[in-house]
C-alpha cells in the first residue's frame, strides 16, 4: 500500500470550519492533491484528559466543545465512520504501553472536524482520535508515536491538529493577520529546529519566548507527534503555509511526505490572507 502522508494543521478558531480564507484553501488544496488514505489517525489538541485512548466506535459523534460561536457551527456534522479494527490494531503496536479503547465516550472534536471539513468535506474517510494524555511528559508523546510510525505505510494518515503559537489571552479579536514579534520568533524557532533535528524538537521548549507561545500544552503537543514520527523515519518536516491569527495564534502546517505530491500540479496554490509574504507558502 502506498505511504501516505503525515500532517500538522495550525487550526486556529472554530469559524476556519465555516469560513474560506487562505488557510482553508490550503487544507482544501491537502485533499485535493495528496494520497487519499485508508483512514485518519488525528490527535486533536482538544481531546486532552488524564489518560491514552483511542476512539473505537462505529460512528463517532461530531463534538461541539466551545461556546459563544453562531449557531450554525453547533449545527455543523461531521459523520466520519471510524474504524474499531484499527483501533485494536493501534492498542497492539504500541504494546507495552498502554491506549484504552473508547467505544462510547468521545468522537470527533473541533481539533478534527473543523479541519477536516475542507480536506474531506465529503466526510468519505474513517477518522479516529487518539487522546493527548495530560499527566505524561512531553517526551512520551514522542516515544509514542514512534511505535506507530509503521501506520504510513498501511494507509493510515497522521493528521496532528493544534498550533505551534496559542496564547487565548493575548489575542486581538480586531486584528485578525496581526503578529506579534515573539510569536514570530518562537515558530521561526520551532521551523528551524523541525529542518535541522525534529527528534530533538523539544529544544524549543528552552527557547525565551517559549512561555509566552505555550502558556498550556494543550496545541502545542500535537506537533510532537510529527516531530517524532519525522525522527523515527528519518523524513523531512516540510512547511506547507505559515501565517498568524489575531497576534498569538500560529496557522503554521507542517507535512511529511507531502511536498512532492504537491508540487506535480503547478495550479495547487493558496491564497494567504493580506499581510502573509506568498514566499512562506509552499503550496
Amino acid at each position: 500500500m502506498t505511504r501516505v502522508p503525515a500532517l500538522f494543521v495550525g487550526h486556529g478558531s472554530p469559524m476556519n470550519t465555516l469560513e474560506h480564507n487562505g488557510f482553508t484553501e490550503a487544507w482544501s488544496a491537502f485533499g485535493k492533491h495528496l494520497p487519499r488514505p485508508r483512514a485518519i489517525l488525528a490527535i486533536s489538541a482538544h481531546w486532552y484528559f488524564g489518560a491514552t485512548a483511542v476512539t473505537a466506535m462505529a460512528r463517532p459523534r461530531t463534538i461541539h466543545d466551545f461556546y459563544g460561536f453562531p449557531q450554525e457551527l453547533f449545527e455543523f456534522d461531521y459523520p466520519a465512520q471510524g474504524n474499531p479494527d484499527l483501533a485494536g490494531e493501534i492498542v497492539e503496536a504500541v504494546k507495552p504501553e498502554w491506549i484504552g479503547l473508547d467505544r462510547d465516550q468521545w468522537g470527533l472534536d473541533h481539533g478534527t472536524w473543523s479541519v477536516l471539513a475542507h480536506i474531506y468535506p465529503e466526510a468519505d474517510v474513517p477518522v479516529l482520535q487518539l487522546s493527548i494524555n495530560a499527566l505524561r511528559p512531553l517526551d512520551y508523546h514522542i516515544a509514542l508515536v514512534r511505535r506507530l510510525a509503521t501506520l504510513r505505510g498501511r494507509g493510515v494518515m497522521v493528521l496532528a491538529s493544534g498550533n505551534v503559537v496559542h496564547n487565548l489571552r493575548r489575542l486581538r479579536w480586531d486584528q485578525p493577520t496581526l503578529a506579534y514579534d515573539w510569536a514570530e520568533r518562537f515558530d521561526d524557532a520551532v521551523a528551524k529546529q523541525l529542518s535541522l533535528d525534529p527528534g530533538d524538537i523539544l529544544r524549543v521548549t528552552e527557547h525565551p519566548d517559549f512561555a509566552l507561545a505555550v502558556p498550556t500544552p494543550d496545541h502545542f503537543i500535537p506537533l510532537l507527534y510529527i516531530a517524532g514520527l519525522a525522527a523515527a523515519e528519518g523524513a523531512t518536516v516540510e512547511p506547507l503555509v505559515r501565517g498568524y491569527s489575531m497576534g498569538s495564534i500560529s496557522m503554521t502546517c507542517y507535512g511529511i511526505g507531502v511536498d512532492v505530491e504537491l508540487r506535480k500540479n503547478p495550479a495547487c496554490a493558496a491564497r494567504l490572507p493580506p499581510g502573509v509574504p506568498p514566499e512562506q507558502s509552499n503550496i
